[in-house]
């Protein structure tokens, strides 16, 4: 045990003075958080002008109570050039309402008046504010066809003859701890990415410098060698996880979660659980990492063979968001994707069972130690040791 922690300290030693190591381990958390305020702010900032705009509309004066319904409902209404199209297409208004001639006699012989609405589908970013002019122009028409059945002596509820009643069993939390998971995957990707330059540098870096024989002369055993590599790569993995975590508390802290509908509780029990619950991926990143940069002859080959391999336990994590996927049993054992699943739940204030963390940990973490010792048999190989 003393051999370990003996590499360990000139691991950690090394690693400090290394730049590349510390910014490996600083930057990704320092970046986060900007990055997550950034998106969150600016999609509330979008929701506020989608909330505060003003309907461009041509001919108008064709539908006066239209018009008139519109300003009543806290919207302003301007009067759109000529030609609705280019006005479109030259950015001028994201969307434009076009009264046609006809509109008075379809309205006045109880026919169904037509609006044109003219936008550019290819802009995403005005959506929000599309879809709220358009839901004040068919507020305003059920209003309309519900006053001509009153006159007609006949009640609205005709029309509407089922209605259906919103009965969701997930609580607001639950549904923003889903709707954030993309969230959790900077906490993913600070375990791959803050101990990655120690873990190539312990491996493809000390053959590249030759410092491999001096090492391997001191009575200290291959296993313990590579052990106390892997637990110092563990450790800046483990120090990533910490600080990006906490950087992304404090930005959601900070951010418009309100705004956005958002209801996400972050307590002390909430942040510390998701922590311990993350830590194991260090120990499995540094392993794998370790075993993938043994095969490289040079630093840089490691650099592209760890960048690689960055992207294939995050695959799972994708398709999971992307199919809002519930926890399974299955999925505990299973490194990043058991964490993104159980840090989920405890987000939505249903962490469960104590078993399906010590499933998670003793996976991660026992998937890691293979990991050390397959490398550890490695480096019994003159051929790897020596990169010929």
């Amino acid at each position: 045990m003393s051999q370990i922690f003996a590499v360990l300290r000139k691991e950690l030693i090394d690693g400090l003075r290394d730049k590349r190591s510390v910014m490996s381990a600083l930057l990704f958390p320092l970046l986060a958080p900007m990055l997550v305020t950034f998106m969150l702010n600016l999609q509330a900032e979008r929701q506020r002008e989608s909330m505060d705009i003003d309907i461009p509309v041509l001919h108008g004066e064709r539908a006066p109570d239209l018009v008139a319904w519109i300003e009543r409902s806290g919207f302003g209404v301007v009067a759109a050039p000529e030609d609705p199209e280019a006005a479109v297409r030259d950015g001028v208004h994201d969307f434009v309402f076009v009264i046609p001639k006809d509109f008075n006699e379809d309205f006045a012989a109880g026919h169904t008046a037509e609006i044109e609405l003219v936008h550019d589908g290819t802009k995403k970013d005005v959506g929000p504010a599309l879809n709220r002019a358009r839901g004040l122009v068919e507020g305003y028409s059920h209003n309309l066809g519900a006053l001509r059945l009153i006159a007609r002596g006949v009640s609205p509820q005709i029309a509407r003859p089922i209605k259906i009643e919103d009965v969701d069993l997930a609580s607001a939390r639950q549904r923003s701890a889903h709707f954030l998971t993309f969230i959790l995957m900077y906490v993913i990707m600070a375990a791959f990415m803050a101990g990655m330059n120690l873990a190539m540098d312990a491996t493809a870096g000390e053959r590249e410098r030759a410092s491999f024989e001096p090492l391997l002369i001191n009575p200290v055993s291959r296993l313990n060698l590579v052990l106390g590599k892997w637990l110092a790569a563990a450790l800046f993995s483990a120090v990533g996880i910490a600080l990006t975590l906490g950087s992304l508390v404090f930005a959601l802290q900070r951010a418009a979660l309100q705004e956005l509908g958002f209801s996400l509780e972050m307590d002390a029990a909430v942040v510390i659980g998701s922590l311990l619950t993350a830590l194991p991926l260090a120990f499995f990143a540094a392993g794998t990492q370790m075993l993938v940069s043994t095969f490289a002859r040079s630093f840089k080959e490691a650099q592209t063979y760890v960048s690689l391999l960055i992207i294939v336990p995050i695959i799972p994590s994708m398709i999971a968001i992307l199919y809002s996927l519930d926890n399974e049993w299955w999925m505990g054992p299973i490194p990043v994707l058991g964490q993104q699943m159980l840090i989920t739940d405890i987000l939505g204030g249903e962490p469960g069972g104590l078993l399906p963390y010590l499933v998670s940990a003793i996976s991660s973490i026992g998937l890691g130690l293979v990991g050390a010792w397959v490398t550890a048999k490695l480096f019994e190989r003159e051929r790897i040791v020596f990169g010929r």
